[in-house]
């Protein structure tokens, strides 16, 4: 089990499989996947972008392995914790 803040690279590979998902949010102290489908409401209204699925796309290959997202799950995970989130 994960803490809220704790980003994965499932959730990163969710972020890039949705074709309809924007960003990875902070919200509440939890991440999640934004859609932009606008099935989410009100839901992630005041949440802070962890990092947009284009700038997660820029950063690995297009088919990035589970190193990869591990790595860069790691690095998103430090950059939230130290916001205090």
């Amino acid at each position: 089990m994960t803490g809220p803040q704790i980003v994965t690279a499932d959730q990163l590979r969710s972020l890039l499989a949705d074709p309809h998902g924007t960003s990875l949010v902070l919200v509440e102290g939890r991440v999640e996947v934004a859609h932009s489908s606008g099935s989410d409401g009100d839901e992630h209204l005041g949440a802070l972008e962890v990092i947009s699925r284009d700038d997660l796309l820029a950063r690995v290959d297009g088919d990035p392995s589970d190193r990869e997202l591990e790595e860069q799950a790691a690095a998103l995970t430090t950059a939230v914790q130290q916001l205090g989130g």
